[in-house]
């Protein structure tokens, strides 16, 4: 059976179609609609130039949602005002459209912010407005209540407490909607902790994932306690967790452990220059199940945190942030020794990343079947920008130069470091 308020409204609708009650109430929908659209482009004209450019796509953001709800305060004004000597049922249904799409774009809204852009992002997106709008839809129809007593019938027992079909996506959709917000708080303090450059980088990180975790705990427990489950019923989930993890999640559990006490310990910090087995990098994302590695050919390594901490883990900044650049040559017999070592050794001076204490050092190696091998070392202080593009420049001007001098190359079976 439909909802009374619901049949009053398409039985009004109805019955003023042909009214000028019909016409007063499109004319207010369309200058709210004309109103909106001025305010929104006024202040987004105010303080388009006055916001920082990194701020600006917010502004955007801001506009979106601001339009629906300043368009809905008007509409629900004027309805109220009109109720008095019409009926105003086309008022009440553009109030409940307008509803629909402040909470689409408040979601949207707040998802863009939680997370990073996305094509599942978008996909989930689209199944909420999608979502939204069926929901209204039945609403609207009356087949909403018809369904919700269906599903209330639909009855089952977990454990010794009964529960229905209706009260279990009652208790989803509770979760759901405390753990967005709670996710939303959360990155909320992370961006003003992460912000807080007196505290460790990696007591800013382990704070907040701390502060992640406790918020979706208590928002869970929170949404349980809303819908009438009983908080005990998490037992039986924690029970079978914990033979999850006894069973074949020792791995990932070690993980998530080790990454708290990487973290803890302060061995290693984002932009750290380390070696982990045969990769070389800058660490560039300290996860709670991993790290991320970049490569100084500008790929990436996934390291799992039990890795970091059973293996020797080579931290090449942990005192002095600097990184390495070595190059390694090997030239004839015949050619200048002191000449060539000279100008390897004077070379890295005109590049501005080279850093001058310690100075660049230009050695002999040793000796092979065709010459003599040589190797230039030379420190930058900014290893998480790469280095393969300034030992592309090295080794041009050393050519350069070499050639100048005509200071012959040979080949070599050496390896490099």
């Amino acid at each position: 059976m439909m909802n009374p308020e619901i049949q009053l409204i398409w039985n009004e609708i109805l019955a003023d179609i042909s009214t000028p009650a019909a016409l007063w109430q499109l004319l207010i929908i369309a200058i709210s609609v004309v109103v909106a659209f001025a305010i929104n482009g006024a202040l987004r004209a105010y303080f388009l130039d006055r916001l920082q450019e990194n701020m600006k796509p917010m502004l955007g953001a801001i506009n979106r949602i601001l339009f629906p709800i300043s368009t809905f305060l008007m509409v629900t004004i004027a309805r109220y005002i009109c109720a008095e000597w019409m009926h105003v049922s086309i008022l009440r249904l553009t109030s409940r459209l307008l509803l629909a799409m402040i909470v689409i774009r408040l979601v949207v809204y707040g998802l863009r912010y939680i997370f990073s852009p996305s094509g599942w992002l978008k996909t989930l997106e689209n199944l909420i407005a999608w979502g939204v709008w069926m929901i209204l839809a039945l609403h609207l129809s009356g087949i909403l209540p018809e369904i919700g007593l269906t599903l209330e019938e639909v009855k089952f027992n977990v454990g010794k407490n009964p529960v229905n079909l209706l009260l279990v996506l009652q208790a989803i959709l509770t979760v759901i909607v405390t753990i967005f917000i709670a996710l939303w708080v959360s990155r909320l303090l992370e961006n003003r902790l992460m912000a807080a450059e007196q505290v460790n980088i990696n007591m800013r990180v382990v704070m907040t994932k701390l502060i992640r975790i406790v918020l979706i705990f208590i928002a869970t427990l929170i949404a349980l306690s809303a819908v009438g489950l009983d908080i005990t019923l998490l037992s039986v989930f924690g029970g079978a967790f914990g033979v999850g993890l006894g069973l074949g999640m020792q791995r990932i559990a070690s993980n998530y452990v080790s990454g708290f006490i990487i973290l803890l310990d302060k061995s290693m910090q984002i932009g750290d220059v380390v070696s982990v087995d045969k990769h070389y990098g800058v660490v560039q994302d300290l996860r709670s199940r991993y790290m991320v590695l970049s490569k100084l050919d500008g790929t990436h390594v996934i390291i799992p945190n039990e890795t970091l901490i059973t293996t020797a883990v080579v931290n090449h900044s942990l005192t002095e942030h600097k990184g390495r650049v070595q190059i390694e040559l090997a030239i004839s017999v015949d050619s200048p020794l002191e000449l060539a070592l000279q100008l390897m050794h004077d070379i890295p001076k005109q590049h501005k990343r080279i850093l001058v204490t310690p100075a660049p050092a230009a050695r002999i190696k040793g000796f092979n079947e065709n010459g003599m091998d040589l190797t230039l070392t030379a420190w930058v202080s900014d290893p998480e920008n790469g280095t393969l593009g300034l030992q592309s420049e090295l080794l041009m001007d050393i050519w350069k130069v070499f050639k100048k001098n005509k200071i012959s190359f040979v080949k070599t079976d050496a390896k490099q470091e």
